[in-house]
This record gives C-alpha cells, sequence and structure tokens, in this order.
C-alpha cells in the first residue's frame, strides 16, 4: 500500500503529526529566506576582494533586497490563483539556482545577478510559508505555529553574521573558497524543505479562473525598484545627485501608475484597494511599515555599536546578538499561545510597540564609550521581544481580516510592507548615523585640540611612528567626513587615546539615531491603539457555519 500522503479534501484539516511534518519543510524554507538578509554581510569584504570587485559589493545586497521584496506580492496573488504548494515548490527552487549559481561566480556582477536570483525564491519563501500555514491549521492553532515561524526568523537574522563571518574566515572548505559555502550551505538546507513539502503537503487543487494583474505588477516594480535602489545607493550617491532624483521621480511615477492600475483591475488586482477599507487591514499593514521603520533601523544600530565603539568583530557581534533571540522566541512563543487561547490579539501590537519605545530610549541614554557589554546584550532581550509581539500578531491580524480567497494576498501584503520599512529604516538610519558622526566627531576632536595629554600623545614621536596609527594620522589630515569614514578597519587597532573622540562621536551619533527610531515606534504605538478591539475569527470557519436564508 502506498504511504503517500492523500490530497486533502477541501475543509479537511491535517492531524497534528503531519502539520508538525509539513511545518519542518516550511521553516527550513524560512530559514533560508531570512539566513541570506544577513549571512552575506560579515563576508562580503572577503568575496569583494577574491573577486576583484571591492567597489561593486553593494550590488550584492541590492539585487537580493530588490527582488525579494517585488516578487512578495507576486508570490501571494499567484498562490491565490494557482495554489501554494506548485508556487512554493518552484520558489525553493529558484532559490536554489541561485544558490548555487552564486557559489560558483567569477566576478562581482555574476554575484549581483545570482543574489537577484536568490531573492526572487526568497520573495516566496516567507510570504507562503506562513500563508499555507493559514490553509492546513484552525485558527485557535495558528498563532501558535505561526509564532515558532516569527522565532525561526529572529534566529537566523542573529545566525547569519555568526556563519558567514565563519565561512569567510575560513581559507578552503572542501575544495571550494570559504566564502562560497555562504551560498552552498543553502543546498542540503533546500533540498530537505523541498523533499519535505512534495512529500507531505496536499492541498487542495486550485485554479480560479481570473485575469492576472500584468498592469499592477509592472507598476509596483517601477515604484519599488527605484526606492529601493536609492535607499540602498542614496548614501554612496549623494541623496541630492541626479541619480537619486531620478530613482525619486520614478518611484513616484510608479506608485501613482500601480494605484490607477489597482483600481481598474478591482477584483483581481495585485493587492485589491477594496481590502483596506478593512480597519484591521488598513493599520495593520500602516504599522508592519512604520514597526519596520524603527525596529529594523535600530536593530542595525545594536552591531554598529558593538563594532564601531566597542571593537567587537563582526563574529563576535553577531554572538552577542543572540539575546536578541532569546526576546523574540519569548514574545513569537508567548504572543502565539496567548492568542490561541484567547483569541486576543490587539493588545501585543500595544505592549509590543511601547516596549520597543522603552529599548529605543533605553539605548538613546544609556550607550556610551565606557558602557559594559551587557546592557546592549540586555537591551537587545526587549528589542526582540518587542518584535515577536508585534510581527505574528499583525500578520494574523491581516490574515483573517480578509477573504479565505485572498489569503495569500493578505499574508504576502504584511511581509511586504514590513519589508519595504525595514529596508528605508536601515537605509536611512545608516546614513543619519554616518552624517552624525562626522559632525560629533569634529566637534570632538576641537575639544581634544584644548586637552593637554591628548596633545602630548598626538606630538609622540613613537605613537607617529607607530604603523597601526598610519591610517589615524591620514584621518587626522582629511577631516571627519562621510567618506573618510567609509573605511574604519583601522579605529581599534590604533592609539585608544587619539581614537577617543572618535569613537565617543559614534557613540553619541547612535544615541540620536536610536532616539529618532524610538520616535518613530512611538507613533506606531500611538496608531495601535486604532486597532478594532475584538476576538479575532476564521473567516473559512465563518463561511462554512453560515446558514443561507430561506
Amino acid at each position: 500500500m502506498s504511504k503517500s500522503t492523500p490530497v486533502r479534501a477541501p475543509g479537511e484539516v491535517l492531524t497534528h503529526r503531519q502539520t508538525l511534518t509539513v511545518m519542518v519543510g516550511l521553516m527550513l524554507g524560512m530559514f533560508l529566506s531570512s539566513l541570506d538578509q544577513t549571512i552575506v554581510s560579515t563576508s562580503i569584504y572577503t568575496i569583494a576582494n577574491d573577486l576583484d570587485g571591492l567597489s561593486l559589493q553593494a550590488w550584492a545586497t541590492t539585487a537580493y533586497l530588490i527582488t525579494s521584496t517585488v516578487s512578495t506580492p507576486l508570490y501571494g496573488k499567484l498562490s491565490d490563483i494557482f495554489g501554494r504548494r506548485p508556487l512554493y515548490l518552484a520558489a525553493i527552487l529558484i532559490f536554489l539556482a541561485g544558490s548555487l549559481y552564486a557559489g560558483s561566480v567569477h566576478s562581482m556582477a555574476e554575484l549581483a545577478v545570482a543574489r537577484g536570483i536568490q531573492g526572487m525564491g526568497a520573495g516566496g519563501l516567507l510570504a507562503l510559508a506562513l500563508t499555507i500555514i493559514g490553509d492546513i491549521v484552525a485558527l485557535k492553532d495558528r498563532a501558535k505555529y505561526q509564532g515558532y515561524f516569527m522565532s525561526v526568523f529572529g534566529i537566523s537574522s542573529v545566525l547569519g553574521p555568526v556563519i558567514g563571518g565563519a565561512f569567510a574566515g575560513t581559507s578552503n572548505i572542501l575544495g571550494f573558497d570559504g566564502w562560497r559555502w555562504v551560498f552552498f550551505i543553502n543546498l542540503p538546507i533546500g533540498l530537505a524543505a523541498l523533499a519535505v513539502v512534495f512529500l507531505y503537503l496536499h492541498l487542495p487543487p486550485r485554479h480560479v479562473k481570473q485575469k492576472i494583474d500584468y498592469w499592477g505588477a509592472a507598476a509596483i516594480t517601477l515604484a519599488i525598484v527605484p526606492l529601493l535602489l536609492v535607499a540602498e545607493q542614496g548614501r554612496s550617491w549623494g541623496w541630492n545627485s541626479g541619480a537619486s532624483w531620478l530613482c525619486y521621480g520614478l518611484g513616484v511615477a510608479g506608485i501613482v501608475l500601480f494605484l490607477v492600475a489597482e483600481r481598474r483591475a478591482g477584483d483581481y488586482a495585485l493587492i485589491p484597494l477594496r481590502l483596506f477599507r478593512n480597519a484591521t487591514f488598513g493599520l495593520s499593514s500602516l504599522l508592519n511599515f512604520i514597526i519596520g521603520i524603527g525596529m529594523f533601523g535600530a536593530i542595525a544600530m545594536l552591531p554598529m555599536y558593538l563594532q564601531l565603539v566597542k571593537g567587537l568583530t563582526p563574529t563576535e557581534a553577531g554572538l552577542m546578538m543572540i539575546t536578541f533571540t532569546v526576546g523574540i522566541l519569548f514574545g513569537s512563543i508567548t504572543a502565539g499561545r496567548t492568542i490561541s487561547s484567547s483569541g486576543t490579539y490587539r493588545i501585543f501590537p500595544i505592549a509590543g510597540t511601547a516596549i520597543l519605545t522603552a529599548a529605543a530610549v533605553v539605548m538613546g541614554l544609556s550607550l556610551g564609550v565606557d558602557t559594559g557589554l551587557w546592557v546592549p546584550g540586555l537591551i537587545a532581550v526587549f528589542f526582540g521581544m518587542g518584535l515577536g509581539f508585534c510581527m505574528q500578531p499583525l500578520t494574523l491580524a491581516m490574515q483573517v481580516s480578509v477573504p479565505a480567497k485572498d489569503m495569500g494576498v493578505g499574508t504576502s501584503t504584511a511581509a511586504f510592507f514590513r519589508s519595504m520599512g525595514g529596508a528605508v529604516g536601515t537605509a536611512v538610519f545608516i546614513s543619519m548615523l554616518f552624517s552624525q558622526a562626522a559632525d560629533k566627531i569634529a566637534d570632538g576632536m576641537k575639544t581634544a585640540a584644548s586637552n593637554a595629554d591628548y596633545q602630548s600623545v598626538l606630538r609622540d614621536p613613537a605613537v607617529a611612528a607607530d604603523p597601526a596609527n598610519a591610517k589615524l594620522f591620514d584621518f587626522f589630515k582629511n577631516g571627519a567626513s562621510n567618506d573618510s569614514l567609509n573605511d574604519t578597519s583601522w579605529l581599534h587597532s590604533a592609539n585608544p587615546t587619539l581614537t577617543r573622540p572618535i569613537t565617543e562621536g559614534f557613540a553619541q551619533a547612535i544615541d540620536v539615531v536610536m532616539l529618532t527610531a524610538a520616535g518613530l515606534t512611538l507613533l506606531a504605538f500611538l496608531v495601535s491603539f486604532a486597532l478594532p478591539n475584538r476576538k479575532l475569527t476564521d473567516p473559512k470557519a465563518a463561511a462554512k457555519d453560515a446558514v443561507p436564508a430561506h
């Protein structure tokens, strides 16, 4: 007798064991998607040097970000038409093809193309995993299961820099350059996910007779690509440069065309505008975007502080962020279990944004050059907890606020707005960091110029002759600016007395950024009170139980 899992009849719920088996495959896919957002960050310098393309290194990150963000809503809509399983399998295969290509490249231009292919697959892995859980798990248990997925997201985000740094620091593994395993590691994990989903995920066949919104897809691509491009490259181009203004103009034009296209498309639109008339859907989308800006931008500052101010390596900073994982595990699982038992979700975005705001304020007021490492470690716990309280409940709220036929759109829209917010927040806050740092360091250097002890060290011939201080003295000649701060690899090997104004300047700049992030999360906190105060109800169950009038 065949042991293959039969196709489920519509409305049939999987057993607990079947659900857990499918979850393993889905969680492996989500792990890959979120891991590859961060694993390259600590290895890209090594990769770029090996491929003689240091000036092109940013494009490897930008290509992945653009294709993963743009493809997310496309996967959501197409899965509502053609079904989740074929789209999810396709996403894994595309991601694996991109990973194999990325590990085999011989130039940075090739790597950027390969990362773009990876991103095309990654866009479906995150959104469709949560959508499939919405298909196979009843609402009363869905929050609990999705809480585990959010934990995987947090864990992989923290492990990425650690794993990437470890591979990049190894010259050869099984006959390949160590950095190539940053991409090859995806192959066994992805194949395992592919096998589990192929063998055990059997959903009712779906092919809704509906037009595909090609104009909407083209318009959203026109809108998002230039905006993400300027968010990633604007600091090096200059925010007022011709290239930046061209991107602004194309982005605005794309947004206008997208709204026109979606209004004309009506029910078959990529993201139907009618969904935003639902208060829960509209407010949750706005919250995902605002929280993405404030939260992901703030999270980017903790590793920056640990490396620029405290002198930790990227790998050490990644290990320090394990406390963030502890927080997100607690927040996600607590929120999931509570929502599953009570059906009440509104309190978690309120509490989560409050915790994020408090953590950002504390970070902005307490982190300095001499602050103990336990302080950012503890702050990271609360950042993770706030993230866990926000992400999963808001995704769930968007799922159940749309008709069952739009489940894919509802889930992918949550991921889309969060990704957009994260991209904007990270780019803006890092730009703000270096702009503020240049001013703070310049002020610090002026103050140090009148300090006798500082001047005596500065004039010491032995200090000037030390090769470790060569780049520091070049910095003194050029002055503090955005360009001179592009390379800070010498900062913690140079004389600590002379570099003190620089590390203090970075610490003060990070404080300003964190207080700005706190203002955004405070705005999200206030908006979260507008969420409808009612229990979540499953639209599929409601439709099934409805009795037609006679």
